[in-house]
This record gives C-alpha cells, structure tokens and sequence, in this order.
C-alpha cells in the first residue's frame, strides 16, 4: 500500500506547478500536507475527521483554505498568497493546470528553515530583544483582535470545560502508550479542580473582554524571525480553539520556550508581554494554560499514530515527542510544591496504607508506616502476625507511643533534606496529631491529614479477607476496628482547609481520583 495518495505523489513532481520549481519537498501533520517548493508552500488538507475538525467533503476544504489566508493575514499579511485549485486530468495532477478541480490548496511565500524560531532555540541564536519584538507583536495583535458577545461565549470557561473534557476523552485510548495512567489522572484531577474553584477568575476576564480572535496554536514552529517577524498557521478550522482568553496564547508560546529547555526566555516573554498589553491576569491563569497546552501538544502527537502507514521509526519518534510533551504538562501541576507532611488517618480496614503508599508512590513522596515501625522497633519481621488483643503487647499505649515517636524522627530527618513525608497510622488520638503537626511547623513545612472512611460492612469484609491473606505487615482484625471506632476522637489540629475525608470504597484508581480532586481543590482555594 503505498504511503501517500496518488495526488500527493503526483505533486512531489516539479512539473505540477505554474512555476519554475526544481525540487518539491513534503511534510505532513495529521491534518495536512506541504509541499515545498522552491519559492512557495502549498498546504492540502487530509479529508479526516476529529470531531474537532471535519475535512471529509471537497467544500469543506475549500471553505477551510480560503478561512487560513484571512485569519492568518491578520498577523503575516505578505506570507498567505491565496488559495488554489488543483486540478486533474487522467492521471495527472496539477497546480492551477488544466482538468477538473479536485482539491484546494492554500499557497504561501517559502519562508528561509533557518530563521524558524524553533531552529534558532536549537542553536542558541534567539536573544531577549528577539523575545522583546515577539512579544510586544503579540500584545498589539491581542490588543486589536476581534472580541464580542458571540466571541466571549465560544471561549467562556463553559467551553474551556468542553476542551478539557475533550482532552481527557480523546486521549484515554493512548493510556499505556504515550501517556501513563498517573500523569493523565494528576492532569485531569488537577485541570477540573483548577475549572471549580477559578470559575469567577474566567468569568470576570471574559467581562473584561479578555476573551478574544485570537491565533490558537502559537508556539515557536510558527514563527519566523525574518523580515521583522512573521507568524502563521493559526487555528483556522475550529472557532471554539480560537477563540479564547488572550492568556491561553501566551502560555502557548511559554509553554514550547520550556519545552525547548529555554524558561528563562519564556519568563522573560511573560513579563514583556504584561507589561506591554498592561494585562498582569494573565499571570493566575499561566499554570492552567501552559498544561493545557502541552496536553493538546501530546494529543495531536498521539493522532499521527492512527496512521496505519506510519513507518516504526517515526512512530517510536512520536511517541517520544508526545511523552515529552505529557510529562512537561504534569510538571506544572505538580505537588506538593514545597516540604510538606502528609498524615493518612483512618481507622483498621479503611484502606489507609493503600491510599498512603499509592499518594507516595504518585508524588515521589517518603513513606513511613506505622505497621513497619512498630514491628522493627519490636525486631520482627515486618509481615509476622502478632494478633494481641486491644492495646496489649506490641499494641499497648507505651509501646504505641516509641512506634509514632519513631515515626515523627523519620519524618523529620525526611523534612530537613526537603523531603515530603506521607505518616500511614491510625492517628486516632488528638495527642498524636497535635505532635505531627507541631513538628511541620517546627520544620517549616506544610500539613495535610487524609482521613480515611469506609461502610461498616465493607470494612469488615476486608479485614476478614485480609486475615486469609500473607504478607502484610497489618494486624487489624474486626474487634480492633470496633475498639478503635469508640475511641476515635476528631481532626480538629489540622486547618479545615487541610482536612480532607476520602470515601475509599471502590477500586483504588477511583479512589485516588476522588483524592486527587480533593487535594488540588483545596491547594487551589488556598492560593
């Protein structure tokens, strides 16, 4: 089966063009081809399908040509030359020659590859007076661009949910590809909590006509530092990815500046560019966007790999770049941000360990387990049963009060490298959480308590299936559950803020979603 259409193919001919041409060369996106020639770029779209984006009728195509020249006239007007047929005749295809028309292209002046700001990053060769121009082009073309009531309602935060939302959805059939299942949970838990508590922030930019036309799709593969500076190729095929707040632009471009290794020039565009649009909100929303963005950047690397045709080099290739991609999405949501003690309470059989050690394995986290602790302060195996009775034995209060002692001298060794500590343990006792928050505050560092629930009868069911079960290092029968439930006394030494309920029933992947919502809802509130 061969690579490309028969059109394609016939086109990569010098011979197809009205001009003077002596080699073509292609490229493709999953959306399009370009073909370059010696003087110009002609770019034919794929009749594909998205759903974000229809190609599948010839109209569609022509309409979608003849919409990217005037969009992108707006910020490169000498660049987009106009849209033209191609036409067939028999087997042979031609630009504007004669036959039937058969498809459109838009065709555009040949920009020189060596003045594309991504190749210039590559080399080292782009300067803060280069970041100063761009980013004061972008302040003038945002303080220009189109906005109304049918704008604003396109790119209102109901619509950021729609795209956020799409994003998830488009991108689960890659899960295990090119994204794992921790980054896309982190991501979406921290994108929908970022949505709830930000609501008024988006809405009150949106009354601020912050919400504009803007390009949609700017980052450094788009931007040419020749003749002053030419920018293009700005979302022509979905209004709803085009019309957004002014800062989803400008993380774009951060965004690909860090994606480049290059944050002190995307720092450096931020601030030129709020000084020069007179725009400092854009700084609250930068975190959101620049994720947003490089999700969007991972996702449409993961399209190209539909691609039945797709040779195993170049999709090795893509799935490298969409990884990349990912992980630099999940390091702008990341937490905790600075030192901090994570307490995960709960009674036996609420699931605590589970919910601890996946929290330290998911954020990179020391653990310290109060089972573990307990039995190497007693000099036994971790996983020997020793079934006392409440309070008695390895159990008792005294020897309960070396296991968190033990535990809080960890945790504060922890600490003083700058390390965050997840604490697993009962913490039924006031006295044993006041200690471990007395300690966060006398290392400087923040303080979350999980406090885990579960149905009774669910619990019981799981401490009774645990019994059947080897390996663990946990002793938690029914009767200490129930001894353990009358003596419970509640979290009241953590901010309320900082108190977070987990209802554990369920698979634990649900379960950590829940969590994770939770947790970045209450940074969020916090900031």
């Amino acid at each position: 089966m061969p690579r490309f259409p028969s059109m394609i193919q016939a086109l990569l001919q010098p011979g197809a063009y009205p001009e003077a041409v002596t080699s073509v060369e292609l490229a493709e996106t999953h959306i399009s081809y370009l073909l370059f020639t010696d003087n110009h770029v002609y770019k034919i779209r794929k009749p594909v399908n998205y759903g974000f984006l229809d190609f599948t009728t010839l109209e569609q195509r022509r309409e979608d040509c003849h919409r990217e020249v005037a969009l992108n006239k707006r910020l490169s007007p000498d660049v987009y030359l106009g849209v033209v047929e191609i036409r067939a005749q028999g087997s042979k295809f031609t630009i504007e020659g004669p036959g039937e028309t058969v498809e459109y292209a838009v065709k555009m002046c040949r920009l020189p590859r060596e003045r594309l700001m991504a190749n210039l990053l590559s080399s080292n060769q782009v300067t803060a007076e280069d970041i100063r121009r761009l980013a004061e082009k972008i302040a003038g073309f945002h303080a220009n661009a189109e906005t109304s009531p049918s704008i604003t309602a396109l790119g209102d935060i109901e619509a950021v949910r729609q795209d956020v939302e799409e994003n998830f959805v488009q991108t689960q059939r890659y899960i295990g590809v090119c994204i794992d299942r921790d980054t896309y949970d982190e991501l979406e838990a921290y994108s929908k909590a970022f949505l709830d508590v930000k609501e008024e922030l988006f809405r009150r930019r949106a009354a601020e006509r912050r919400v504009q036309d803007c390009h949609g799709d700017l980052h450094t593969a788009q931007i040419f530092l020749e003749n002053g500076i030419s920018i293009i190729d700005c979302i022509e095929f979905n209004e709803r990815f085009r019309y957004s707040d002014v800062a989803a632009d400008v993380a774009f471009l951060a965004m690909d500046l860090d994606f480049h290794d290059r944050g002190d020039l995307a720092d450096l565009f931020i601030e030129i560019y709020v000084k020069a649009s007179g725009d400092p909100g854009v700084l609250e929303l930068m975190d959101f966007y620049k994720a947003y963005r490089a999700y969007v950047r991972g996702k449409v690397n993961c399209f190209r790999l539909d691609d039945a045709t797709l040779p195993d080099v170049e999709r090795r290739d893509i799935i490298s770049l969409a990884k990349a991609y990912f992980r630099l999405a999940r390091s702008y949501v990341a937490m905790p941000t600075s030192p901090t003690l994570v307490l995960v309470a709960g009674l036996s059989g609420t699931g605590k360990s589970t919910i601890a050690q996946e929290l330290a394995r998911r954020w990179g986290l020391a653990y310290v387990s109060s089972d573990i602790t307990r039995k190497e302060l007693a000099g036994i195996a971790s996983t020997e049963r020793r079934p006392e009775s409440y309070e008695q034995g390895i159990y008792s209060p005294e020897f309960s009060r070396r296991t968190y002692d033990a535990m809080l001298k960890r945790a504060g060794g922890e600490l003083q490298e700058g390390r965050s500590v997840v604490l697993d343990a009962t913490f039924r006792m006031a006295l044993e959480r006041t200690q471990a928050v007395a300690l966060a505050k006398d290392m400087g560092a923040d303080v979350w308590a999980v406090e885990c629930l579960l149905a009774e009868a669910e619990v019981r069911r799981r401490l009774d299936e645990r019994q059947k079960q080897q390996g663990s290092a946990s002793d938690g029968r029914w009767e200490i559950f129930s001894e353990q439930r009358e003596e419970w006394e509640p979290v009241v030494e953590v901010p309320a803020n900082r108190h977070i309920q987990v209802d554990t029933d369920g698979p634990i992947q649900e379960v950590m979603r829940r969590l994770l919502f939770s947790l970045y809802r209450m940074a969020l509130q916090s900031d």
